[in-house]
């Protein structure tokens, strides 16, 4: 680039002779409206249009989509009274105290006798133990007030202490005095209060950006709450659900936290190509791999309860959701990179700009790639660790089902993570080299030496 220095206050006195060192439009001190450390030039309305002509198409198909499959609520149904399908209330355990299993009738004789194996140690453990009487009071329902008992066996996990609040079954055919029962903790208060901590952290840390990214999570669960399990449950196509709801998801977040700019338009269509791509590797190999979907108890019984419901679609539907939150947060992260390597160096070309944007990404690649491997394990680590106690082989194990969902569900997410590192990088380094007049309005002036200097005075900000 020529060297130039920053023209004196005032209108020119003629034609510059050598490259122009400002657009015309720009302000008479003579310098871009964006430094080396201000935000990027603005793309050409040229270019704007070109991204609008993309993506106003696809955020249409989004609301067409949500119009069409909306659901008017979870279907009906009658209660099995089985697992999370049973009628909970609030109670209070008001006293605890130890008694004798035996007095209680809560000692089980040890099957012939035989303590040589696991169900016979237990049962003598329970015959010569000390069980827990709890009086439980429900709070909520309208039985409030009513009153029961729960014997805690001696081996129980959970132990109940006097004032902890507790969730509670209940079954209306039963005995009145089996009705109710305990089913777990009551752990609002704790959460929300973890709840609370997160999102004072995020605001605090954030700021302004910070809450809008609390806003859009909200939206999410929203979507997630009122969209796409009620749709499903209705039976619609789980895989076009879960692409509608993603794609809304998608363009509420990003937009939201970003801003409606053209690098936020560049991380969304790299968004919306790598989720495609996890859709149809996922399509795939879960029917190439006879996954079913239906592998434990929680499928088991929505299968039961709606047997419409497509398994493997609503196996596939979750990949692609899953997969979105980590995509969001590598297309982001490559867009930017590349924009600011060009506010950095204007001249760069979009080969320079893309080989400097992939290295940035390979180092995303890397430690992507091992958070949802080590995510996946954690969530499967009590089943990982009963087929260690089974001592089988890494063979037997990869291939039930159980495991073979998630080695699947792992690699299609992590193939499309990877891709997403290119296919945006090259987007973006597309845009920003191509846009000539944005790249002249977001040069500095040069110093003696060919590097980018600061201008007379400082740059109004501009739209990115």
């Amino acid at each position: 680039m020529t060297s130039t220095q920053p023209p004196p206050p005032g209108p020119p006195s003629g034609p510059p002779s050598g490259p122009p060192t400002r657009p015309p439009g720009q302000d008479a001190h003579g310098h871009g409206h964006s430094h080396s450390h201000g935000p990027a030039a603005p793309v050409s309305r040229h270019l704007r249009k070109v991204i609008a002509a993309v993506l106003i198409p696809f955020a249409t198909a989004v609301v067409v989509g949500l119009a069409v499959l909306w659901p008017g609520g979870t279907p009906a149904h009658e209660r099995t009274g089985v697992g999370f399908d049973r009628q909970t209330q609030s109670a209070t355990v008001t006293e605890v105290e130890k008694v004798s299993c035996k007095d209680v009738n809560a000692s089980q004789t040890p099957p012939n006798g035989d303590t040589s194996t696991a169900e016979g140690r237990t049962a003598q453990q329970r015959a010569d133990g000390t069980c827990e009487k709890a009086t439980i009071k429900v709070t909520s329902g309208k039985d409030k007030g009513r009153t029961f008992t729960e014997i805690v066996q001696p081996d129980s996990p959970r132990k109940l202490h006097q004032g902890q609040g507790v969730v509670v079954a209940y079954e209306p055919k039963a005995p009145k005095n089996l009705q109710y029962s305990v089913t777990d903790v009551n752990r609002k208060v704790p959460m929300a209060l973890l709840a609370g901590i997160f999102a004072l952290a995020v605001v605090v840390v954030g700021r302004m950006r910070g809450l809008m990214a609390l806003i859009a999570l909200a939206v999410s669960f929203l979507i997630l709450t009122f969209f796409i399990l009620p749709a499903i449950l209705q039976g619609s196509n789980p895989l076009v659900v879960a692409v509608v709801g993603a794609s809304a998801i998608m363009l509420i977040a990003l937009y939201m936290c970003h801003g409606l700019t053209a690098r936020t338009s560049v991380a969304v269509i790299g968004t919306l190509i790598s989720l495609l791509l996890i859709g149809l590797l996922g399509s795939v190999f879960i029917g190439w791999a006879a996954l079913t979907g239906n592998t434990d108890d929680n499928t088991g019984l929505i299968h039961g309860l709606y047997p419409s419901i497509d398994m493997s679609g609503l196996l596939l539907a979750g990949v692609i959701i899953g997969s979105l939150g980590v995509l969001d947060d590598v297309t982001v992260t490559q867009t930017s990179a590349v924009w600011e390597l060009h506010q950095a160096n204007p001249t760069m070309g979009w080969r320079g700009l893309y080989r400097a944007g992939i290295r940035i990404g390979r180092d995303h690649i890397a430690s992507v790639v091992n958070t949802l491997v080590l995510a996946y394990a954690g969530a499967a680590l009590p089943l990982l660790l009963l087929f260690s106690v089974a001592q089988s082989s890494v063979g037997t194990v990869a291939n039930s089902e159980l495991v073979a969902e998630e080695i699947v569900r792992t690699l299609v997410g992590s193939i499309g993570l990877v891709a997403s590192v290119p296919v945006t990088t090259a987007l973006a380094a597309l845009v920003v080299s191509a846009d000539r007049s944005g790249s002249l309005a977001g040069a500095a002036p040069t110093t003696a030496g060919g590097r980018p200097g600061r201008g007379g005075g400082r740059g109004r900000r501009r739209k990115r």
